[in-house]
C-alpha cells in the first residue's frame, strides 16, 4: 500500500495524475474579480507535489505529456480546419498580418533580453511560451530540444535539466502573461476613451451589410432587359449572390430555377445580404409592399424544413452534384455550419453536421430526408477513426525534417506542429476527401481538455526538481522577462490597430487574445464588455497564431543550439 503513493509503478502514476488534474481543476473554478488562471493550476501543484517527492517514471512522464499535447492540437485543428482559410478573407487578412506581427514582436523582445541579460535562450523560450500562455509551443519547444540533444550525445539526464528548467520558466512567466493582457485591454479602454455601445453598434452595422442571406426582398419583374430571359441569363455575374426562392405568376406560385423564362410582371420572393440589395433591383425591379406571410397564405403547398446532413455518403458532396431543384422540385435556401450561414451555391460542399434550409412540399422533403439522413441523433456517436489515422500523419509530417536557409539544424514540426497541421486540413478539406470529420462540440470540448490536464500534470510534475532553485538562482528575473514580452508586443499591436487602421475595440479584443491564445483574457472581454464579437475575432486569428508560436518556438531552440 506505501509504494501506492511512493513508488513509481503504473497504479502510483495514474493515482498522482487524477489526483493532480482533479484538484487543480477545483481550484480553477475559483475567480479573483472575475479573472482565473483556470486548467494552468494544474501546472503549478504537479510542480508543488514533484518538489515534494511525488515522482513519476521518467518514460510515463514523457509518454503522458506527448500524448496529452497531442490530444490537445489535434482537436484544435480539427474545430477550427473549416474556416481555417476562410479566416483570411476580407477584414481576417489585416486582422492575421496584425497577429502575424504581435507574434514577431514577442520573439523580437525574447532575443533581446537574451542579449542585454545574457540569459539562456533556452530558458527564455520558456518564459516566452508562459508569457503568451502558450502551452503548445513550450511542448514543441521541449521536445525539439530533447530530439536534438540526444542526437548530440547530450545524456537523458541534462536533457531533462534543460527541460525542467523551460517548464519551471514558463510557470513563473504565466500567472502574468493572462493579467498582462487583461491590464492592456482595460487600460486602452480607458486611453482611447471607447464607447461600448458605438463599437457594437458599427460591428452590428458592418454584420447586416455582409451577413449572407440576412435579407428577404420582394421584387417585381419591372425591367425590359430581364423579359423573356432566363433567371440563370438575367442573373449572368451575380449568381451566387442571391436566390430566387419562389415566383408569383398569375397567382399561382412555384419554386423557379435557372431557367425559368421570366415575365413582365413576376413577383419574386429573393433572399440575400444587405450588401447586394441594389444590385438586385437594378436587375429585377424595384420592391412592393408584401411580406414573407403574404407568400405562406398563398403556397400553402410549400413549407419550409431545416435537414440535418446525417448520412456519411453525402460528405463531399456538393449542391450541384444532387441538384436538389431538379430532383426534388425542392429550394435549398440557406445551409447552416456551426452556427454560420453559407451561400446555397451550387459548388458549396455538404459535410457531416450541415443543416440545409429548404423550401418545398410535403411530400418532396420527406424524400429528400431520407437522402441526406435528417437523424441529428446519429451525430453524438463520437466517430474516431479519422482522429487515429490523422494522429498519425501528423505524427509521420512532424517528424519530417525541413531545411530553412542561415538554420544549421533542420526544423521539425513535432509532435505539436504536425498533428495540429493535418488537424486543419482534415476539417477543412475532409468533406471534399469523403473523410467525415464531425465531432460534436462537447466531444472536440473533451478531448481538448483532457489532452490539455494531461500535458500540464506531465510538466508539471516533470519540473518540481529545479523549480524553487531556478527561482532563487535568478528565476525571479523571469518574471520581469515575461511581463515585458507580454505587454510591449500587445501595446504595440493594439496602438497599430487603433490609430493606422481604426480596428474596432471588439477587434482588437478578439485579435489579442487570439494572438496571445489567452482564453482567459478572452473570458474577461466577453464577461466586462459583453457581445460575441471578440470570440468571432478570436478564432479568425487563432489558427494562424497557434501555428506560428509552435514554429518560432522550436527556430528559437535551433538558434540556441547552433
Amino acid at each position: 500500500m506505501t509504494d501506492l503513493f511512493t513508488g513509481t509503478g503504473i497504479a502510483h502514476s495514474i493515482l498522482l495524475f487524477a489526483f493532480v488534474m482533479g484538484s487543480g481543476l477545483l481550484l480553477g473554478r475559483f475567480h479573483v474579480k472575475g479573472v482565473s488562471i483556470g486548467s494552468t493550476w494544474i501546472l503549478f501543484l504537479g510542480i508543488l507535489l514533484s518538489h515534494f517527492g511525488f515522482k513519476v517514471h521518467p518514460m510515463v512522464l514523457a509518454f503522458m505529456k506527448d500524448f496529452g499535447l497531442i490530444l490537445f492540437v489535434f482537436s484544435i485543428g480539427l474545430q477550427v480546419g473549416p474556416g481555417f482559410f476562410q479566416s483570411f478573407r476580407k477584414g481576417g487578412v489585416l486582422l492575421n498580418l496584425l497577429a502575424a506581427g504581435l507574434i514577431l514582436l514577442s520573439v523580437g523582445v525574447t532575443v533581446a533580453i537574451h542579449f542585454i541579460s545574457g540569459e539562456d535562450l533556452n530558458t527564455m523560450v520558456g518564459v516566452m511560451s508562459g508569457a503568451v500562455t502558450n502551452t503548445p509551443g513550450l511542448g514543441a519547444a521541449q521536445t525539439t530540444l530533447a530530439e536534438v540533444l540526444l542526437e548530440e550525445g547530450t545524456s537523458p539526464q541534462d536533457v531533462d535539466a534543460i527541460s525542467a528548467n523551460m517548464a519551471s520558466a514558463y510557470a513563473v512567466a504565466y500567472p502574468l502573461g493572462v493579467l498582462g493582457v487583461i491590464a492592456v485591454l482595460m487600460l486602452m479602454k480607458s486611453l482611447f476613451k471607447v464607447d461600448l455601445q458605438k463599437e457594437k453598434e458599427q460591428l452590428d452595422q458592418e454584420n447586416s451589410a455582409r451577413s449572407e442571406f440576412a435579407r428577404r426582398m420582394h421584387c417585381e419583374v419591372r425591367n425590359p432587359a430581364v423579359f423573356n430571359k432566363t433567371i440563370g441569363e438575367a442573373v449572368g455575374e451575380m449568381k451566387g449572390m442571391f436566390i430566387v426562392s419562389r415566383l408569383m405568376r398569375n397567382g399561382q406560385i412555384f419554386i423557379p430555377d435557372g431557367h425559368t423564362i421570366l415575365m413582365e410582371g413576376d413577383k419574386l420572393l429573393i433572399v440575400t445580404s444587405q450588401h447586394h440589395v441594389d444590385s438586385v433591383r437594378v436587375i429585377f425591379g424595384e420592391e412592393i409592399p408584401m411580406h414573407l406571410q403574404d407568400w405562406q397564405s398563398l403556397d400553402e403547398h410549400y413549407v419550409g424544413r431545416r435537414l440535418v446532413v446525417t448520412r456519411t455518403k453525402m460528405n463531399g458532396k456538393s449542391l450541384r452534384d444532387l441538384d436538389i431543384r431538379a430532383n426534388f422540385g425542392i429550394q435549398v435556401t440557406r445551409v447552416i455550419r456551426a452556427g454560420m450561414e453559407l451561400v446555397a451555391i451550387p459548388n458549396l460542399i455538404l459535410q457531416m453536421g450541415d443543416v440545409i434550409q429548404v423550401v418545398g412540399s410535403e411530400a418532396a422533403i420527406k424524400h429528400l430526408e431520407k437522402l441526406v439522413g435528417n437523424h441529428p441523433d446519429s451525430l453524438n456517436k463520437a466517430n474516431l477513426m479519422p482522429i487515429f489515422f490523422g494522429i498519425v500523419l501528423g505524427v509521420l509530417l512532424g517528424s519530417i525534417p525541413i531545411h530553412f536557409p542561415g538554420i544549421p539544424q533542420p526544423v521539425k514540426l513535432g509532435l505539436a506542429g504536425g498533428p495540429l497541421i493535418i488537424a486543419i486540413l482534415l476539417g477543412c478539406f475532409g468533406p471534399r476527401w469523403k473523410i467525415a470529420t464531425y465531432t460534436t462540440v462537447s466531444a472536440n470540448q473533451m478531448i481538448r481538455e483532457l489532452g490539455i490536464n494531461i500535458f500540464l500534470a506531465a510538466v508539471g510534475l516533470g519540473a518540481g526538481d529545479n523549480f524553487v532553485s531556478s527561482l532563487l538562482n535568478g528565476g525571479l528575473w523571469w518574471i520581469l522577462y515575461g511581463f515585458l514580452i507580454t505587454v510591449i508586443p500587445v501595446l504595440i499591436i493594439m496602438m497599430v490597430a487603433r490609430y493606422f487602421f481604426k480596428v474596432n475595440f471588439y477587434k482588437i479584443c478578439g485579435l489579442i487574445a487570439g494572438s496571445t491564445t489567452n482564453p482567459a483574457a478572452l473570458s474577461f472581454a466577453q464577461e466586462a464588455y459583453g457581445t460575441e464579437y471578440a470570440p468571432i475575432n478570436y478564432v479568425t486569428v487563432y489558427p494562424l497564431s497557434m501555428f506560428l508560436r509552435v514554429l518560432v518556438a522550436q527556430i528559437l531552440i535551433l538558434f540556441s543550439i547552433a
